[in-house]
Order: C-alpha cells, then structure tokens, then sequence
C-alpha cells in the first residue's frame, strides 16, 4: 500500500511545487510535473508487483479510525494496473504538451497534476462519498483544462460544468438514498449487506444516471463531442484515455460488489444492449462528422460501448472472461485514443484546418502523424495483433460459445464495421494526392513521433496479453 500512496501523493507534490515554487516558467513547471509522472509511474508498477504476488487485496483505514467511520482504501491488482495506466498516460500526455509545437496553456501542468492525483485517488477509493469527492476533483480539473483553448471552448467547458454538476448531484441523491437503507457507504460493507428493494434499486437507478452522465456513456453522451473536441490536443487524450474510465470503474465497482446478485442480472441486458447501440451510434455520428477532432471525439462515445457491453454481460452472466475483455478495453481504448487525438491535433495545426477535407494528401504533409492515426484506429477497429483485438476475442469467446448470444455477436460485427468505416473515410483522403494541401510551416516532427509512441504501445499489448489476462483474472476487485 505505500507503494500505492507514494504513486498518489506524488503528483500532488508536483502540483503544489510549481503553484507555490518561486520563479516557476512553463519549462521548469513541465520538468517538475514530468518527473513527478515517471516517480508515480515507477510507484504504481512496484504497487502492481507487490499486490500481484501477495494475491492479497489490501486495505487502509486514513487516521486509524474503525471500519465505517475511515476513509478506506484498498488496493487490488485492478486498481493498481490502473494507477500504472493513468501514471504512463499522464507522462505521455505531458511529453507531448512540452515539445509539441502547439501550446497546451502554461496552466496545463498544474491541471494535469491534480487530475493525476485525482483519479489515483479514485481508483484506490472504498467509499462510496469518498469516490463522489474524487468525480467533483476529476471534473473541475477537466473543466478548467477543456477551457485552456480560450473563448471559442468556454460554451464547451460551461455546458460540461453544468452537466457534470448535476451528474453529481444525481448520483449523490443515490449514495444517500444508500445510506438511509444500510447505514453505511463502505463498499465492503454494503457488499455483505446489501438487499433487493424498491430504495435499493431507486438508489441504483440514481448513481447509474449519474455516472453514465459523468462518464459520457450512452445515450448520455451529448457534452462529450464538443469539450473534447474543442479541448487543446493533450487534453483531449487526458480526457479520452483516463477521465471518463472514472465513472466507469465507479459504475463496475456497484454492479459488482454493491448491487445484489439477482438483480446485476435483471438489469445487465439493458446495460448491454445500451452498450451495442452506442457502438452503432456513436460510430455513425463520427463516420458522418466534417471535423478531424470531433470524429475522433465521437468515436469515443462509440468505443465506451464495448466496454459498457462487457460490463452489462458481467452483471448477467458473471463470468470472469467479461471483467478481464471490459478492463482490457479500457487499457487498449486509453491508449489508441490518446494517440489518435494527438495525431489528430499535429494534422490540424500543422495543416491549418479542423476539417476532414483538409487531410487530402497528408500522407506526404504530414506522414508520421497520419501514420500514428492509422496505426491506432487499426486497434480501434481490432486488427490483430493490436491491444483492441485482444480485447475483442475475450469479449467475443463466451458470446460465440452459445448459439442464442448471436445478437450479442452481431452488434460487436456491426461496431466493427462502422469503426473501419470512420477510420478508413480518415486513411483515404489522407491518400488523395489530387489535392495537397502543403502545411503553412515545416511539421515539427517531434509531436507526431510522441502521437505515435501510444500507438506502438496498444500494438505491443498483444506482447504481454497473457500476463494482461493473467492479471485480471486474479484482480476481480
């Protein structure tokens, strides 16, 4: 667990030094930050060694005091793959605002900071009060830095303020109706406690709402397109890879372990089914979207929904392949998404443009970059032997095992589809070369080669989807 603390309180520590460091420029607030995500990194894989070869779960009571009065935190081997996954996202990210030619705000770095600290906090949580304080941390810090492109993204950051305020509030009403049932937030308490009844379910009806508002999950998704696309390019992959897995993870963490049994079963087909109709939905919204950012922005409410359909299948079956294809999804999506809206940003600043049309010829404008595009949209789609296609074969092995899943198997076939289509519409006008439209200035190559670098990593997944799967199928919680 101190490995753990260390990887949380680490870019805390980072924040405050460049908010309170005398003389504190962009640069030395970039290397401080930096290097407090590769210290957090270093601490969350040494978390991740600890906790996997113990095989034991553990807990800590913040101040000594007894179960249900502390702040609890538990780590797991879930939760620490996921602070060494938000780790490395948070130094990619911050590698591509500091030598990107297109600035990101000097504000980025503090921002950044306490997000990181923020999901680390989340993940490690055990508390249902304590994960709303988190989400209220995580959407503040998002707001402000989807607002760091200036004027033309504050309707943006302003309508995703609003909607995440009252996703919290929502959700909160539901952590109340919670605590007047079972008087207790402790998830491991209600866990052994909680029972079918009509607050039960009026309480999970709520933190569902609220959650699937928090984390753009469909059908309410509506302020995800414009904040993300409307967001400086390394905070559109913050954004994508990492903030909205929060309510996710939150969302898994009450239909597994709060919710009763029988009733993860009643409503997981609807939560399935949900998940199908985004990857249809959100995919033809992208396939159909005039604007580079605002397709890759969409593809994310479309790429959410092999996640949020694993996590339906895990509340009806129960089964582990669903946990291991849900969190494996969230791993490969984090890291395709953030290449391809950092590829998506060097495209659009270097050549001038947010419109799609303006991509013809960029495989000779701009090759490394539409090269870092199209390597991790072919994870998007599941091209082998990408971290996408890994998780798509856990996905689909039980569904294809039995016959009357074939509903199940057609919606994934048709999300695919649609993938290749929006990806594809990107690749070939990126080969048009009946119009090149030469950049205003020479590409700055050492952003495209950072775009590309996530790209190369989903692709390695496959390397290690073995210990991957082994992993989480041991971490369940």
């Amino acid at each position: 667990m101190n490995d753990a603390l260390l990887s949380l309180v680490t870019p805390l520590v980072a924040a405050l030094i460049v908010l309170t460091g005398p003389a504190m420029t962009p640069r030395r607030a970039s290397v401080v930050v930096l290097l407090g995500s590769a210290l957090s990194s270093a601490a969350a894989l040494l978390a991740l060694q600890t906790v996997t070869a113990s095989g034991a779960t553990q807990t800590l009571n913040l101040g000594g005091w007894e179960d249900g009065l502390a702040i609890r935190l538990r780590l797991s081997p879930l939760s620490a793959l996921l602070l060494a996954f938000t780790a490395l996202i948070h130094l990619l990210a911050g590698l591509y605002a500091r030598f990107s030619r297109f600035a990101s705000g000097d504000d980025f770095w503090v921002l950044s900071a306490f997000l990181h600290t923020a999901l680390a906090a989340l993940w490690l949580s055990a508390d249902l009060f304590n994960l709303y304080i988190t989400l209220e941390l995580i959407g503040l810090a998002a707001v402000a830095m989807v607002a760091l492109s200036g004027p033309k993204a504050y309707q943006a950051a302003a309508d995703y303020l609003l909607l995440s305020l009252a996703a919290s509030m929502i959700y909160l009403l539901g952590v109340v109706f919670l605590y007047s049932e079972y008087h207790t937030l402790d998830v491991m308490q209600l866990a052994s406690v909680s029972a079918d009844s009509a607050r039960t379910r009026l309480a999970l009806a709520l933190i569902t709402a609220g959650l699937m508002l928090k984390g753009a999950l469909w059908p309410l998704h509506l302020w995800l397109p414009a904040a993300h696309a409307g967001a400086p390019a390394a905070v559109s992959a913050l954004l994508s890879a990492v903030v909205v897995k929060g309510p996710l993870f939150i969302l898994w963490l009450v239909w597994t372990e709060v919710a009763p049994a029988d009733l993860a079963r009643e409503v997981g087909p609807m939560v399935a089914t949900a998940g199908m109709i985004a990857l249809v939905a959100g995919g033809w919204a992208a396939m159909r979207s005039p604007y580079i950012k605002v397709l890759v922005a969409y593809s994310t409410v479309a790429q959410l929904g092999y996640a949020l359909m694993a996590l339906g299948l895990l509340m009806s079956w129960q089964i582990p392949q669903m946990h291991i294809a849900l969190w494996l999804f969230v791993i490969a999506h984090g890291l395709a998404k953030a290449s391809l809206f950092m590829a998506a940003g060097e495209m659009q600043g270097t050549l001038g443009t947010r419109r799609l049309t303006g991509l013809r010829g960029a495989t000779q404008t701009v090759p490394i970059a539409m090269f870092a595009f199209a390597v991790a949209g072919g994870s998007l789609i599941g091209l082998p032997p990408s971290g996408g296609f890994l998780a798509k074969w856990v996905l689909l092995e039980p569904i294809l095992s039995q016959p009357q899943n074939w509903p199940w198997a057609f919606g994934i076939l048709l999300g695919t589809l649609v993938s290749a289509a929006y990806i594809f519409r990107v690749v070939v006008l990126a080969f048009d070369r009946a119009t090149i439209n030469p950049p205003d200035t020479r590409p700055h190559l050492m952003g495209h080669w950072l775009a590309l670098l996530p790209a190369l990593i989903v692709w390695g997944m496959a390397l290690l989807g073995e210990q991957l799967i082994g992993l989480l199928a041991g971490g369940g919680v």
